[in-house]
């Protein structure tokens, strides 16, 4: 266009300007006007909310008027009956919003493949309901397709319907585990400001998913109900692949009763490696005792899930990981779920220090994630030749951090791209040596150690076969997993890629889990982290040379070790005092200001067995916990546990044990009931310290 048209239009248009804006501004004004009031109406029929609070409710349920009562038959259930025929329906949270709907006689309410809602017998995919409120109407809609349930012709069949509920009384319990804990506990922070409670430092409660899923039986939490989540597995007999696992792993009879719920005949006992041993409740009942924080950590093996044959998910290590996170989370959503709603629950996942502080203040759980893995990031070595990068272990960080990761075991089981492992010893190291050689192409490869620190013995010696390989130039296990005498160290140490990885993670304030590591490259890490005056490195389950854990104490870093038994024999050691002792022996006066212990329960490690003289010097019941309340013996279903005959069989008796080694500790309890609660302040203190750290 022109300038002159332009030019001669313009006098035109300023003409009529003053008319223009004043239609301009009424139009503005009806627009405000009409968006005020669309928006008025679409809060008042926004969809409709989740009900999350209604777990435990007993009520009854009317569709309408004062005959439209939802009552029962024998095998339906009915919309036209009074107030004094309404069936009473308890509502049992599943999950956030949704609920288990349990009748007075025990019966869940179950969605038929007709659309008629039933009485079932069990927990199943029908029997689940997303429960919404609307002011003081809800809407039920089952979670198997998402249709709503209501009235027609008289009987409650999926339809467009709307409830309102009715307080009541009399209705049909749930199975549940009470966790035995009354009285009133101590602050769980000081007057100073520091928390007052310990921690569990190594645990994997998301265990169920990992594997492939499959190889363990039973699960810490279920939508169904602990009578789902601990029912056993045919799986897991004689006539299933986990009977015999079990027996591999740790011994245990494949012929045992495999049924759990209610009774518990056979399992779980210390032993029973591949059957939950952390339901929720049991972590509840170690929480109430003190326990200030536990630390998740999500655990994979990519060799365990290829060789086991049973299996429903990936075996890539870091998928396992994935499903882990996301498993943790549920489980958080679960118990806030049984506790009245989002964020009401004694279950909170922590991401910061500074989270662990306000979680300890509200006396609720703080639960920090790590992750233990022998492929982390895919990181394999296979003939010594890395299978990952730095742009993959960058990346790999930076998802860790979004699922809120605070610790990593640079190298787990076998050697990798990182560095080369410590040994298991014994037939579970042959075993454990035999992933190696699937995982990386060799076996493990093995020098004598130049100083006192070594790593474990292997069960397959010969001086003579080591020195044939010694004299050929080649290291001990190259050929055959066949080692000389005497102590032995891994050859491999930190690798470039290793040395990357824990530089990165330090500058991310992570904390670095020396455990798993092979001396020499044990003495790796720690020269780095005190070259960089880094504290943030921790020892969690007495997985480290004796010497490395005084290091990681005198560099400012964290101890705890093993939840083994107060002691192994009639002399009193052999056991997690003995191991306390030398552990504050060897480390700087003023070292350990607070102690840890990890259980790693559900990590296919033995839980702590009963004292010996148990028989003759019992914890006493009721006892007192280590925060001052009182504890019951722990009872699930029909089966009452006790510490001095059932040793640590499922994690509930973890409070007990805490009680059980301070009173066996003799003229040191005082001193180790101090470490114990100053436990987890002293951990966080470190992670503080890691975060804060510029180097």
């Amino acid at each position: 266009m022109t300038a002159s048209p332009a030019s001669s239009t313009a006098p035109a248009a300023s003409g009529r300007r003053p008319r223009f804006r004043r239609l301009s501004r009424a139009l503005a004004t009806l627009a405000v006007s009409v968006g005020i009031v669309a928006a008025s109406l679409t809060a008042a029929h926004a969809a409709p909310a989740p009900a999350t609070d209604l777990d435990g409710t007993c009520a009854v349920l009317r569709t309408g008027g004062s005959h439209s009562y939802v009552t029962r038959s024998a095998a339906s259930y009915g919309t036209l009956g009074t107030a004094s025929k309404a069936v009473e329906i308890r509502f049992e949270a599943t999950a956030l919003g949704r609920y288990r709907l349990i009748d007075v006689k025990g019966n869940v309410l179950y969605l038929s493949v007709l659309g008629t809602v039933m009485p079932g017998t069990s927990w199943g995919d029908r029997a689940e309901w997303a429960v919404t409120r609307d002011g003081d109407e809800y809407q039920i809609a089952s979670t198997k397709n998402g249709k709503r349930i209501g009235s027609l012709l008289g009987t409650l069949v999926t339809a467009h319907g709307t409830f309102r509920l009715e307080p009541a009384t009399g209705c049909a319990s749930a199975a549940d585990v009470d966790p035995g804990v009354s009285g009133t506990p101590e602050p769980t922070v000081n007057a100073d400001g520091t928390l007052n409670g310990f921690i569990d430092d190594h645990t994997h409660i998301t265990a169920a998913v990992a594997f492939g899923g499959r190889l363990r039986c039973g699960e810490p939490f279920s939508p169904g109900g602990v009578e789902v989540a601990l029912a056993g597995c045919l799986s897991h007999s004689a006539v299933g692949l986990g009977g015999y696992a079990g027996a591999l792993i740790a011994g245990t009879d494949p012929f045992m009763d495999y049924k759990g719920w209610p009774a518990f005949t056979d399992w779980p006992t210390p032993t029973t490696l591949l059957h939950e041993q952390a339901y929720f409740r049991g972590i509840q009942r170690v929480w109430m005792s003190g326990e200030r924080i536990l630390n998740a950590l999500l655990v994979a093996n990519r060799v365990i899930c290829d060789v086991y044959p049973d299996k429903g998910t990936s075996c890539d290590e870091m998928d396992q990981i994935r499903l882990q996170a996301k498993y943790l989370h549920d489980m958080q959503d679960y118990i806030d779920a049984q506790s009245g709603g989002p964020g009401k629950g004694w279950f909170r996942i922590a991401t910061t220090p500074a989270q662990v502080r306000q979680i300890a203040a509200e006396g609720k759980l703080a639960v920090i994630v790590g992750v233990e893995n022998s492929e982390l990031f895919g990181c394999r070595e296979i003939d010594d030749v890395p299978q990952c990068t730095t742009d993959d272990i960058d990346a790999g960080l930076d998802e860790l951090e979004s699922y809120g990761v605070s610790g990593i075991y640079p190298v787990h089981k076998f050697d990798n791209a990182f560095g080369g492992t410590r040994f298991d010893a014994g037939t579970q190291g042959a075993a454990v040596n035999i992933g190696n050689k699937i995982s990386t192409g060799h076996w493990w490869q093995t020098e004598t150690c130049t100083g006192a620190e070594h790593d474990n013995d292997q069960p397959l010696r010969s001086d003579e076969i080591a020195g044939l390989l010694s004299s050929s130039g080649l290291p001990a296990g190259t050929v055959l997993p066949v080692y000389p005498t005497g102590p032995l160290c891994n050859v491999r140490g930190l690798t470039d890629l290793g040395r990357y990885l824990v530089d990165r993670a330090m500058d991310r304030g992570m904390m670095i889990h020396i455990d798993h590591m092979g001396v020499k490259t044990a003495d790796a890490v720690l020269d780095i982290a005190a070259a960089r005056h880094y504290p943030g490195v921790i020892t969690a389950h007495t997985w480290s040379d004796p010497a490395v854990i005084a290091r990681i104490a005198d560099l400012g870093g964290f101890v705890g070790s093993y939840a083994t038994a107060a002691y192994d024999d009639e002399d009193k050691h052999g056991g997690f005092i003995d191991v306390w002792r030398e552990n504050n022996a060897a480390a700087n006066p003023g070292a350990i200001t607070g102690y840890g212990f990890g259980t790693d329960v559900n990590g296919l490690g033995d839980q702590a067995a009963a004292r010996s003289d148990a028989a003759t010097n019992p914890l006493e019941y009721p006892a007192t916990a280590l925060n001052g309340v009182t504890l019951d013996r722990f009872t699930m279903g029909e089966r009452t546990f006790d510490l001095n005959t059932d040793g640590v069989a499922t994690y509930g008796l973890q409070a007990d044990w805490t009680v059980d080694i301070v009173q066996q500790a003799g003229p040191d309890a005082a001193k180790l009931k101090a470490q114990l609660m100053n436990g987890a302040e002293a951990y966080t203190e470190v992670w503080e310290a890691a975060r804060a750290w510029q180097g």
